[in-house]
């Protein structure tokens, strides 16, 4: 691997890091207001939300090197096995907690609102087209 990482690659290797901050943030209000259960759910929304995308990330990473016809059948089974566990984790959380499912789903949803700051720092970064 270079010394120099890319762009991409410090972006790709910080996002599971602001996504755990940002909801460990965002579930302290949650975990105030709607209760502390409710707080703890936000931030496993989030860690699941991280830990996806640090699989996604670094299966992806490795699938690069095969050869393209397997690779892509990996990729295929892989992300059907990702949405699976990540439909029953929901499941698992809405079967035990009723009531708080939402918090889960809101924290989840913190990779989104990464994303977006991510994108949105990258295109203020980028040297305007116009002199």
């Amino acid at each position: 691997m270079n010394a120099e990482r890319s762009y991409e690659e410090r972006v790709l290797g910080r996002v599971p890091a602001e996504i755990l901050a940002a909801s460990l943030v965002l579930a302290v209000p949650a975990g105030l207001v709607f209760g502390p259960g409710a707080g703890l759910l936000f931030f496993a929304g989030g860690g699941l939300a991280a830990a996806s995308f640090l699989s996604l990330r670094s299966w992806l990473s490795k699938a690069t090197l095969g050869n393209r016809k397997r690779v892509l059948a990996s990729l295929v089974g892989f992300y059907i096995l990702r949405l699976v566990l990540i439909g029953a984790a929901f499941s698992s959380i809405i079967f035990l907690y009723q009531r708080k499912a939402i918090a889960f789903a809101a924290g989840f949803s913190v990779l989104i609102l990464v994303l977006l700051a991510e994108a949105l720092m990258a295109i203020a970064q980028k040297p305007t087209w116009k002199s």
